[in-house]
């Protein structure tokens, strides 16, 4: 199994010229935890994430540490900490030294890779270009389809992209927190609904995609309301 199998290719994203409020109020909106930063081509510069807001809340004086501590890390350090919490735009506080797969790599490398550098989520970059993105939940889906199917043909991710497509232009259906495997034309949806009728519609999306001969439902519900609290 490839990142191109399990990747959610419907990526949020914003540019370097996003403002700190407009990120945050991204994340919200579309219930993800982290946004990669891309130029007008599409071409990754960076990465905010939660962490990354978060340290704004820090006092300053906390972060401020002990002169002699400054002396070996070097002033560099606290200019770029300084820019972390004190700046307006996506491209003060984006990490900038983002950790990338290519569409081709295996998930076992993407899991290993997640692990040792104690990430989340990684994109997924082809020519400098964002194609998807990969988180801890994507790799078990696709663990938990390869346990019990072969590894996908062509035939199955040209699938994938057609199902893909159908759920999304399903009315009333958010397909922000939705992914789906495929193995051997046998569907599995993954992620969280708002209502009953949300999951009825997407499972009624994926039957009438050609091609499909089974489909299943690994839907929870968490209501839209609950998002803001």
């Amino acid at each position: 199994m490839l990142a191109i199998d399990v990747m959610t290719d419907r990526v949020v994203t914003v540019s370097p010229g996003t403002t700190v409020e407009e990120i945050a109020q991204t994340l919200l909106n579309n219930r993800i935890s982290a946004v990669p930063v891309v130029d007008p081509h599409n071409r990754l510069a960076g990465l905010v994430s939660e962490g990354d807001l978060m340290r704004r809340l820090q006092n300053e004086g906390d972060r401020r540490g002990s002169w002699w501590l400054e002396a070996f890390t070097g002033s560099s350090t606290a200019a770029a900490d300084f820019v972390k919490v004190h700046g307006t735009k996506a491209e003060d506080i984006m990490t900038r030294d983002v950790v990338t797969v290519a569409p081709t790599t295996p998930v076992h490398e993407i899991a290993k890779t997640l692990e040792t550098r104690r990430i989340k989520r990684v994109p997924v970059v082809e020519d400098g270009r964002v194609m998807g993105i990969v988180s801890r939940a994507n790799l078990l889906h696709g663990l938990a389809s390869a346990e019990k199917m072969s590894a996908p043909s062509g035939d199955d991710r040209a699938l994938r992209v057609a199902v893909v497509n159908a759920i999304r232009a399903t009315p009333g259906v958010d397909p922000s927190l939705l992914n789906v495997t495929v193995r051997d034309a046998v569907v599995t949806v993954w992620g969280v609904t708002d209502t009953d009728d949300e999951s009825r519609a997407v499972k009624v999306a994926v039957e009438e995609t050609p091609g499909v001969s089974e489909v299943h439902l690994q839907l929870g519900h968490v209501p839209a309301w609950a998002w803001g609290l």
